[in-house]
């Protein structure tokens, strides 16, 4: 599988969460979250975290050099209000991608590498902690990771490795994604490893409260009334598509928007699929799932370029979506990556699909 965008082996942006056991934190006896905003107050240490396999990561304090693996992770830190602690990054966030005054912050984190970072720039960065949101699925990196740092490497390097588990887990689910719990949740982990608890609580509540509007007005329609809408991962390559199945945050993002992900009945986080396919399940709607180019203008741009492609390639030209119109701009990374704007574009999918339902 392959991305002309972003590189390497992964045909979308992997999600999804071993929701039972996969994304806990923990804290011993006497560490509770303090009020307030921004860092924690003192005692909210130790801070234990798991990986995609229950192995156990202990913090006895907040971490000072971290490098996060892509521009996910390093958004989540800077809405936390530990962006400060940010030392470097991979797969960098363009400029004015980034929502209102986190852009200018995200432009001034040292890019580590425009894709993966490499193992021995990794491990010499001076880092304390990793954010890592692809290593564990063999994703988004050349060569499908395969140089990517071992346990003992980390260790030997001073490095600790948290993973955004509802992205890092989602090939080892074992049962369909349909919510947000397992991102709230890596929200929740990573305000406590950072000692930014409370505005984590914050963001969880934000997200909840935008999805609850949401589920109000639409999360009763029957199954039978809801649309059918295909994620098109025009970035993934077309001559096969890659659809998200029931184990990628995508799959969440659509049935909250009182939609029916038309490759529900995939049991997995996403794979490759015939045009065949996708023709035979013939969606109501269909997102033209880009990913960001870095401005606007190319975003546009891009949007533009894989509706044609639809509209004029002969496996697609007739697809009921296609001959309708039936498009949504809405780019990849906020419905297949783990982040606060999973909610907002819940919201902005069912405010397409169900104008005047939704405000």
């Amino acid at each position: 599988m392959r991305s002309r965008v972003w590189g390497g082996t992964a045909a979308v942006v992997l999600g999804g969460l071993l929701v039972a056991g996969c994304g806990g934190w923990e804290k011993d006896a006497a560490g509770e979250s303090t009020g307030g905003t921004g860092k924690s107050a003192g005692g909210s240490y130790p801070v234990s975290v798991t990986d995609c396999g229950g192995a156990k990561t202990t913090f006895s304090g907040a971490p000072k050099r971290i490098v996060t693996s892509n521009a996910s992770s390093l958004e989540l830190l800077l809405r936390l209000g530990a962006g400060d602690e940010v030392i470097g990054t991979g797969f960098p966030p363009g400029k004015g991608t980034l929502p209102g005054a986190l852009d200018a912050q995200g432009q001034q984190v040292k890019v580590l590498s425009r894709n993966v970072i490499p193992k021995e720039k990794l491990l010499g960065s001076g880092a304390d902690l990793y954010i890592d949101t692809f290593a564990s699925t063999g994703g988004m990196g050349g060569g499908g990771m395969g140089d990517a740092p071992t346990g003992e490497e980390f260790k030997a390097a001073g490095i600790k490795h948290l993973y955004l588990k509802s992205t890092a887990c989602a090939a080892q689910g074992k049962e369909p994604v349909r919510d947000l719990s397992a991102v709230e949740a890596d929200i929740t982990s990573l305000g406590a490893v950072t000692g930014t608890s409370a505005r984590a609580k914050e963001l969880v509540a934000g997200m909840k409260e935008k999805v609850g509007a949401v589920q109000k007005a639409v999360g009763g329609t029957a199954a039978a009334q809801r649309p059918t809408y295909f994620f098109f991962d025009y970035d993934a390559g077309t001559k096969q598509p890659t659809v998200v199945c029931n184990r990628q945050v995508a799959n969440a993002v659509i049935t909250l928007a009182g939609a029916r992900n038309a490759f529900a009945d995939c049991e997995g986080d996403n794979k490759q699929v015939g045009w065949e396919d996708v023709i035979a399940k013939d969606p109501d709607w269909i997102q033209l799932g880009v990913r960001n180019r870095g401005s606007g203008a190319a975003n546009e741009k891009a949007f533009d370029e894989a509706q044609k492609w639809l509209e004029t390639n002969p496996a697609t030209k007739g697809l009921k979506a296609v001959e309708e119109g039936h498009f949504l701009r809405i780019g990849s990374e906020p419905t297949t990556i783990a982040g606060v704007e999973n909610a907002e574009t819940v919201e902005k999918i069912a405010k397409t699909l169900y104008p005047g339902k939704v405000g």
